[in-house]
């Protein structure tokens, strides 16, 4: 019961505070470093080598720098001033928690559709919906300023991913259409057309060449290199053992035989992402549907830690939800923020770290921003990623578990934003604008500590 008291409370907290211009940007470089030291050093022991690409990945750009840190943002968000288009109902959504432009892809989903959709849960958690496009909105202003575009011009991208964002949750209201509501090669055009042709282009037998080889008994294995690491054999007995937990974990009517989770291969991977560098992350080998080396599937397992989102909202998502498991956690917002979601999706416990499981899939391209060149190519592309994360609040509202979230959010958000639209883009806009700055500052602020030899883990 108290977890439900302090949500609530909480929840009344942000009512009532008004939304009021964003504190000034200014540089904070010791407080800054403490941040980044402490959330970082809990994996010093398992990982320091991911760690150092970690801290050399977040120096090349304020918006890498942004990647890494969405714990920084979410500290912010604990004493920043709230928005005034919020209510109760609108307070505690689900949200992807890290939005921003290279956490969208082109997708194949388990219905063999080619989409443009979220491919990273990782922060998935309750929260106000105006968190999600408010990070987004900072990537957007970072990432045009990376691509040579003026102020004016990304503020204006900024203002189409909210108008595509509004319009599409109007859409929504009052209907079902979210259930069904998919970006495909037939509905879009661009550069975000030419990802999903991308998809749709790959294949099974390319990502096993990458990754894998037949040996001399003719049985598929893994390649081993720099990114792929031999692991030791009580790690492969102990993933090996909690293979039967993940099993479970998938719902029975998803559920393959046995025989198609047999491990065939296991690989430590280094140099993934960015944020999660430092967590363990291995590359499953398994059999598949056949006997046949040309169809096993490649799992991959992802270490996961409590949501950055808590960090400003502690326990408005009751651990009861996810039986305070943060694999779990991940796999019920994957589950809730996206259709037909993969069937591989599960997790596990091995030697008390929770995992998130999922395919490693063929069909997955990342979102590659550097062809966002022009003003025209960056308001199209966000268009339709406004229209991504309105499906995503959509469809995790009471359509996906109503004893989670008991409302309609496309009807709440739709009614708290009707008659005054201005007025919410430019509350956004300028909070983008002033937390792009603070992020700017920051960077500087980081690249100097590094390149002091200050430590950061």
């Amino acid at each position: 019961m108290p977890k439900y008291i302090s949500a609530i409370a909480f929840i009344l907290i942000l009512i009532l505070r008004f939304a009021s211009p964003v504190q000034a940007a200014t540089p904070r470089s010791t407080w800054l470093e403490n941040e980044i030291y402490q959330y970082n050093h809990p994996f010093a022991s398992q990982l320091p080598q991911e760690l150092a690409t970690k801290m050399q990945k977040m120096t090349v750009s304020p918006f890498a720098f942004y990647r890494g840190t969405a714990h920084i943002f979410y500290g912010d968000m604990q004493t920043l001033p709230n928005s005034g288009f919020l209510n109760s109902s609108t307070s505690a959504i689900w949200l992807e928690g890290d939005m921003h432009i290279q956490n969208l892809g082109g997708i194949r989903d388990s219905n063999d559709h080619n989409v443009f959709d979220t491919t990273d849960f990782d922060e998935g958690y309750l929260g106000p919906y105006v968190w999600d496009l408010r990070r987004m909105a900072v990537s957007i202003l970072l990432v045009a300023k990376e691509n040579g575009l003026s102020s004016s011009d990304a503020q204006d991208i900024v203002r189409n991913f909210l108008d595509a964002y509004l319009n599409k949750m109007s859409d929504f209201k009052g209907t079902n259409d979210e259930l069904s509501y998919r970006l495909e090669s037939s509905n879009t055009n661009g550069v975000v057309k030419d990802l999903i042709q991308k998809a749709s282009d790959k294949s099974r037998s390319s990502l096993l060449s990458n990754y894998t080889q037949l040996n001399n008994s003719n049985n598929r294995v893994f390649q081993t290199n720099s990114e792929l690491q031999v692991v030791s054999s009580s790690t492969y007995s102990n993933i090996a053992g909690a293979m039967s937990s993940y099993i479970t974990s998938i719902a029975s009517s998803k559920r393959y035989n046995n025989s198609y989770y047999t491990i065939k291969d296991i690989r430590l991977k280094l140099g993934s992402g960015t944020g999660s560098l430092g967590k363990y992350r291995y590359y499953l080998l398994i059999e598949g549907p056949s006997l046949a080396a040309d169809d096993d599937r490649i799992l991959e397992m992802k270490q996961e830690g409590s949501s950055a989102v808590a960090i400003a909202v502690p326990g408005l998502l009751p651990t009861s939800v996810y039986g305070n498991q943060e694999g779990a956690r991940v796999t019920i917002a994957t589950k809730a923020m996206l259709s037909n979601a993969d069937p591989l999706l599960g997790y596990t416990t091995v030697s008390s770290i929770p995992f998130m499981l999922h395919e490693k899939s063929p069909y997955q391209v990342d979102f590659d921003y550097t062809l966002l060149t022009t003003k025209s190519k960056f308001m199209d592309a966000m268009g339709y990623a406004g229209k991504v994360v309105a499906k995503n609040h959509a469809i995790s509202d009471q359509d996906y578990d109503a004893a989670i979230i008991s409302v309609s959010v496309d009807k709440e958000v739709t009614d708290i934003v009707s008659g005054n639209k201005a007025a919410f883009k430019d509350e956004i806009v300028n909070f983008a604008v002033d937390y792009a700055t603070q992020v700017k500052y920051d960077h500087t602020s980081f690249v100097d500590a590094y390149n002091q030899g200050v430590t950061l883990y």
